[in-house]
């Protein structure tokens, strides 16, 4: 077996141990573009775990980004992601500029994070998710630019959909994500949030703001038609699971605080069989 070989081999381990939700859609696609969103996965998962795990430094992430520099032009470190990544941004003409963006976001979350608004928050959930998005069409094949604007915003609705899940976890790691120009207006206040306070202005707070995230899945639903056939169903089923999440922020009374909002492994599994069925 060659390098690059055992590399996708790696980076398939990481994603069916670690892509929760992603990797169910990864299996409706053609065996080369499961094998190229699980190495984009690994190397995006190696970014979000530089800036999560306790001790993480500025230093190790822009050890990274100079490796990443590095294996774009074929000459790789010893990180078992790097030669199916480069096969596959090869492979797929992926614009370099998206990975920069993602480490450039992760990096942002090494100090605490308050938004102000959310201009602020958009350019974060760009970063983290957007980029993301465009990557994965790239994987999926589009033949019109108009597909581009339409992945971003399906970014931003996942990202948004994560954040209303994790706000709680956030915040007693002193994360913040939601702007404060909400928190003001609805009268919730950081320590609200750090102490799970369900009032009535928290849940005002939370139906606006799954009224915006589901905005940018009703914004990006065009997508859908832009993209190749032969990928549709694995992007339906992505939207599918991500907009049940929000659906079950919603149907809990956006209690985010006593557990962990999430589908069991049933509906995703039902929702990978609707997809393959049309």
């Amino acid at each position: 077996m060659n390098a690059v070989d055992q590399s996708y081999e790696y980076c398939c381990r990481v994603a069916r141990t670690r892509a929760k939700n992603f990797y169910y859609s990864f299996v409706l696609l053609s065996a080369q573009q499961r094998k190229a969103m699980c190495a984009v996965y690994a190397f995006m998962r190696y970014c979000d775990d530089l800036s999560d795990e306790p001790g993480a430094t500025r230093a190790a992430i822009e050890r990274w980004r100079a490796e990443l520099g590095e294996a774009l032009q074929g000459r790789f470190s010893g990180h078992p992601v790097w030669p199916a990544f480069h096969h596959t941004v090869r492979r797929f003409g992926i614009p370099h500029e998206y990975f920069y963006s993602m480490i450039d976001g992760v990096l942002s979350d090494l100090v605490p994070r308050r938004m102000e608004t959310f201009d602020e928050l958009y350019r974060y959930c760009y970063q983290v998710a957007s980029v993301v998005g465009l990557t994965t069409i790239h994987i999926f094949g589009f033949d019109t630019r108009s597909a581009l604007p339409l992945a971003e915003k399906c970014g931003v609705a996942f990202q948004l959909t994560n954040i209303l899940r994790d706000i709680r976890e956030d915040a007693e790691r002193d994360r913040v994500y939601l702007p404060a120009e909400d928190l003001r207006r609805f009268g919730v206040t950081e320590e609200d949030l750090r102490s799970g306070k369900r009032s009535e202005e928290f849940l005002k707070l939370m139906r606006f703001e799954v009224s915006r995230a589901r905005a940018y899945y009703d914004q990006s639903a065009a997508l859908l038609d832009l993209i190749h056939p032969r990928s549709r169903p694995s992007l339906w089923a992505l939207i599918s699971i991500y907009s049940r999440l929000l659906e079950r922020i919603e149907r809990s009374n956006y209690d985010v605080f006593t557990h962990r909002v999430r589908l069991p492994l049933w509906e995703k599994s039902w929702i990978v069989v609707r997809a393959l069925v049309g």
